[in-house]
């Protein structure tokens, strides 16, 4: 490799330079003291482990996301995480085993083979909240508002709240019976809202003609609150499950409308369709035609590590977060100090840095200004004593 391109990094992944990073943490402690306030506990899974374990009830889509490698002491397969959900769920089933809720947040670097199809990265700083062990929609119902409290919390105004329930085609298509290979060409179809194409599909199949209607209406039932309307109309005669569905949307609707949020109904957001179970929801602001935040229920991740319980959560990706937010730094807050070694300095820095001050000590032969080193006041003497003055 020649010299000028050894700085290169691969494709989808980059550096946090300083001022990013201070930026970054500020908004990573932030938040997680949001978690804190509402009662979720802080876990820190491993970055990579065994394969089989970390890609437990996730699907196709994640086992094409993550990296693959060998472990050099027992030879078994490993995986660097694409999305630390997984961990959570076993974290809660097999080492916590509480009855009672449980509620867990995590942030953590994850890595995808892949760069998403808008925002071109592979590595992402991934933050989350999960809640396990209620089946309610009133955890639902927590879960949103946390989701939109976090996306207030950092700064975005004005947030698209997308909400949708997977449990609607689940129990239409088992109505109806479909195969495997036509639910699957049926699901793809209805993410485009192709009805022309969804009617098609359905045409191929001897389902009852009541039901292949109500399939075809989920392609056009988005839109706002007079959808649920016209979904309680259009699918008057489905199976309870989808009546069920349809209230708990209204709820949790209902829950969030006070906030900073107008809300958009899809019955035809089938995101996760593999994974999820119920309610899935997605937040979203103008101009963005990505998700900043995504959630969900996802019930019986952790049947595979001894326990099949109840789960919704969200997450969101720090670094695209902070784009999406305004420049809050007001300036260089540091003050400059002098070269350690003169009487009653030293024990003046100290006290300021214990006082929670960033003091940064100029150094011998250092002729940058104040400006240049982030300090926009200064440590002078003044009648024998240390006073802090304004640069």
């Amino acid at each position: 490799m020649a010299d000028q391109e050894r700085w290169l990094l691969p494709e989808g992944i980059e550096e946090i330079l300083p001022d990013e990073a201070r930026r970054l943490e500020r908004l990573r402690r932030r938040l997680l003291d949001l978690f804190a306030a509402w009662g979720y506990e802080l876990v820190m899974p491993p970055l990579i482990e065994y394969l089989d374990a970390l890609l437990t009830g996730t699907g196709r889509d994640l086992d094409l996301q993550t990296f693959k490698l060998t472990d050099q002491l027992t030879g078994r397969l490993m995986g660097v995480r694409a999305d630390m959900t997984p961990q959570a769920a076993r974290i809660d089933a097999h080492y916590l085993k509480r009855e009672r809720p449980v509620r867990l947040c995590y942030v953590g670097n994850v890595l995808r083979t892949r760069p998403d199809v808008f925002a071109g990265s592979r590595e992402l700083l991934q933050l989350g909240a999960e809640l396990f062990g209620h089946p309610g929609p009133e955890s639902d119902i927590e879960i949103a508002r946390l989701m939109l409290a976090a996306l207030a919390a950092a700064g975005l105004r004005e947030l698209h709240f997308d909400l949708g329930h997977v449990g609607v085609f689940r129990a239409l298509s088992a109505e109806a019976r479909l195969p495997e290979a036509l639910e699957s060409e049926l699901f793809e179809a209805l993410q485009r809202k192709a009805r022309s194409q969804v009617e098609a599909l359905l045409a191929t199949s001897d389902a009852p003609a009541g039901v292949k209607t109500m399939l075809a209406a989920l392609a056009d039932l988005n839109g706002g609150t007079e959808t649920l309307t016209r979904a309680r109309e259009l699918l008057k005669g489905a199976p309870p499950a989808v009546q069920a569905a349809l209230v708990n949307l209204e709820r949790v609707a209902n829950a969030i409308t006070h906030l900073d949020a107008s809300v958009y109904f899809d019955l035809a957001e089938l995101r996760g369709y593999r994974y999820y179970t119920g309610m899935v929801f997605s937040a979203f602001v103008s101009g963005q035609g990505q998700a900043v935040a995504q959630g969900g229920r996802y019930d019986g991740i952790g049947r595979a590590f001894g326990r099949a319980r109840a789960a919704t959560g969200f997450s969101t990706d720090l670094r695209r977060l902070l784009r999406l937010i305004p420049v809050d730094d007001v300036g260089s807050k540091a003050i400059l100090a002098p070269h350690a070694g003169m009487q009653g300095l030293d024990e003046m820095i100290a006290k300021l840095r214990v006082a929670g001050e960033c003091v940064v000590a100029r150094l011998p032969g250092d002729s940058s200004s104040a400006q240049a080193l982030g300090c926009n006041r200064e440590l002078v003497e003044q009648g024998g004593r240390w006073i802090v003055k304004p640069v």
